[in-house]
């Protein structure tokens, strides 16, 4: 199971607003997720993607390509992946790992 920490920037959109493109970016990851593919998580900043690696690549890809099916022509994407094979992460085990040692404190 890997993480991945995703961006996808719509270059040469009509205003400085991008949320469209994010709202239908979120819908594209609600069907995988739907499909039991994958879990995910929007922020102010990005989106965290939790999967099988090969599949958060198909993910990925499909994604990248949403503004260009709205006509923008040029996008950039930002990945980021925490791929960790010694044991099984995921996004809330991550989360929790730091809230344990905050409540050490």
């Amino acid at each position: 199971m890997a993480i991945v920490d995703v961006t996808v920037i719509p270059v040469g959109t009509n205003n400085p607003s991008v949320s469209e493109y994010v709202a239908d970016i979120q819908q594209i990851l609600k069907s995988f997720e739907n499909e039991g593919k994958i879990k995910f998580q929007l922020t102010p900043m990005n989106t965290i993607i939790e999967g099988e690696l090969p599949t958060l690549f198909e993910v990925i890809t499909a994604i990248h390509e949403a503004p260009f099916n709205k006509g923008i022509q040029r996008v950039a994407t930002n990945i980021r992946i925490d791929d960790r094979r010694d044991k099984k992460t995921t996004m809330v085990g991550k989360l929790e790992s730091v809230q344990k040692h905050i409540t050490e404190e």
